[in-house]
């Protein structure tokens, strides 16, 4: 018994090897060549490209809404601290959804915020906080650049015969967004608390 305890031992290293390199499993930009869906490679990478450009605006946009969560003030803090909050919170679920079709399609999400900023066509905030109607406008600029790259990605799947793709970004990007732009611009809509004649 103690001859196979000490064998055990031997053999195990309690230090974790936390020094692994090895080359990339698959190169950004690629898909899976054989895999079994029926649409073919080339019909794939082209899908992947346009969702991985849809996956980096959704990032920003959904880390706009913590920001704007994080830093809103003034007399609306409370209901707009909530809605971003929930807003961020769907957007969270968005993103997932988007990597998931990228991958599922054979290719490679984009990821990490660096490269994200390499890519999205949605202009960077300042560090700083704004003011409460430029962070709504932003938003909504942010939701219309999404809402574009929806409308030109489901046109491109639905010529490629891709319907997966085409429903994805219709049911579960366009869809939302559309839903939360109006529900965020009805803040800057000019109307008096009051009526009088």
């Amino acid at each position: 018994m103690a001859a196979k305890q000490k064998k055990q031992t031997s053999q195990e290293n309690p230090t974790p090897n936390w020094h692994a390199k090895a080359k990339e499993a698959q190169a950004y930009g690629s898909v899976i060549e054989d895999m079994p869906h029926y649409l073919d490679a080339k019909v794939r990478a082209k899908m992947v490209g346009h969702l991985n450009q849809l996956l980096a605006d959704s990032i920003v946009l959904r880390d706009l809404y913590k920001k704007s969560h994080w830093q809103v003030s003034g007399p609306t803090f409370y209901q707009l601290h909530l809605l971003f909050d929930k807003h961020f919170g769907e957007q969270l679920e968005v993103v997932d959804t988007i990597a998931e079709r990228i991958q599922l399609l054979g290719g490679v999400t984009i990821a990490m915020g660096g490269d994200v900023s390499k890519l999205t066509k949605i202009p960077a905030p300042p560090v700083g906080r704004e003011e409460v109607p430029v962070m709504i406008s932003r938003l909504l600029q942010a939701h219309k650049i999404v809402m574009q790259e929806c409308a030109k990605i489901s046109e491109a799947a639905d010529d490629a015969g891709d319907q997966g793709t085409n429903d994805l970004v219709v049911s579960d990007v366009l869809r939302p967004n559309e839903l939360q732009s109006w529900f965020i611009g009805q803040h800057l809509v000019d109307a008096p608390l009051v009526h009088t004649k």
